[in-house]
């Protein structure tokens, strides 16, 4: 929402000036127009009543002082969730959102069970990254950034494409946050006609194949979309993709006891997933509702049967769980 401001209030400018403001927007991280020194002081004024750089947000941190959970209210009153997870060294993972709600409805997902209300701009899914920009700017000395960006937050990124890949421009852009493209992940849910789309883009962000179950009788159960996106389809897009990048496609797999968690299950999985640049990534399930956690003594022989038939499998560390800032826990439902 702030660029897209900018952009309106200095479209008369020469277009250094707008330059001039982007920088001190997303790199220099002001937060008050009267930080601007470079800018005249008229210009300054203007930019303070016409395009405001505040954020209204709360914060949410978890105990271990690695998750913070931004819940943050839009200009329209509605509100989103936002992650930011803070690994050892000096990565900083910004979980963003993409629309508000989710039209998918996925049984696990609270998300999915909020229901939809619409997708985000561009400039608003921004804004989640520059949040956390401040956040860390003002918090950490010497002051860290943000250095990965995932679409792993509330919505489906492929439902809301041209935004989400305009967002993905800013954030890369070297004069915004000038993040890597190979430290951008977007999730899916299975939606070929973005996968293709995202085959054809000329940034090397990361896919991921959001896919929580290896069979479609199971996966319609749980996600209602593998209706009109069977694995088929979707597998036959991934390899379109592969075949076009050279890259390798993360498939995310919830571990929810009881319902894809068995070796059996373990066993589909492996012969859909035994290509060279497929990966599997195991995640603990983060109750919401009805479902329970696979326990960890489950999921080490999920993966290790994987990995002895040669599948190529990770596991996510567990982050935001008593914030309900994990993995399908975000539901803005915070006041």
């Amino acid at each position: 929402m702030i660029l897209e401001k900018l952009e309106k209030i200095l479209a008369k400018e020469p277009p250094f000036r707008l330059k001039q403001a982007k920088r001190a927007v997303f790199h220099e991280l002001i937060e008050d127009w009267d930080s601007a020194t470079n800018l005249s002081l008229d210009m300054r004024k203007k930019l303070k009543k016409n395009c405001p750089l505040k954020i209204n947000h709360k914060l949410f941190k978890d105990p271990s002082g690695d998750t913070i959970k931004a819940l943050i209210e839009l200009e329209d009153d509605n509100k989103i969730e936002t992650v930011l997870m803070l690994h050892t060294g000096r990565r900083s993972t910004v979980c963003v959102s993409s629309q508000i709600g989710c039209p998918l409805g996925c049984v696990f997902c609270a998300t999915g069970q909020m229901g939809f209300k619409r997708s985000l701009t561009d400039g608003e899914i921004a804004e989640q990254v520059l949040l956390f920009c401040r956040y860390l700017k003002n918090n950490y000395k010497p002051a860290r950034t943000v250095t990965n960006v995932v679409f792993m937050g509330m919505g489906e990124p492929f439902l809301n494409y041209e935004n989400v890949w305009r967002a993905i421009g800013l954030i890369n852009d070297k004069d915004s946050f000038n993040i890597g493209a190979r430290k951008i992940s977007v999730s899916t849910s299975g939606i070929t006609e973005g996968i293709k789309k995202m085959a054809d883009e000329k940034l090397q962000v990361n896919l991921s194949i959001s896919l929580h179950a290896p069979t479609d009788e199971l996966r319609q159960e749980i996600m209602p979309v593998a209706k009109k996106y069977p694995l088929k389809k979707i597998l036959k897009a991934v390899d379109d993709y592969i075949a076009k990048t050279s890259r390798k496609v993360m498939f995310e797999y919830l571990m929810i006891k009881g319902v894809n968690d068995t070796m059996e299950n373990a066993e589909q999985l492996s012969k859909i997933m035994d290509k060279p640049l497929y990966m599997v990534n195991l995640i603990a399930y983060n109750p919401t509702g009805q479902f329970k956690a696979t326990d960890n003594k489950t999921i080490k022989l999920f993966k290790t049967y994987l990995e002895r038939r040669g599948i190529f499998t990770t596991q996510r560390y567990e982050f935001g769980r008593s914030i309900k800032a994990a993995c399908g826990q975000l539901a803005a439902k915070n006041k």
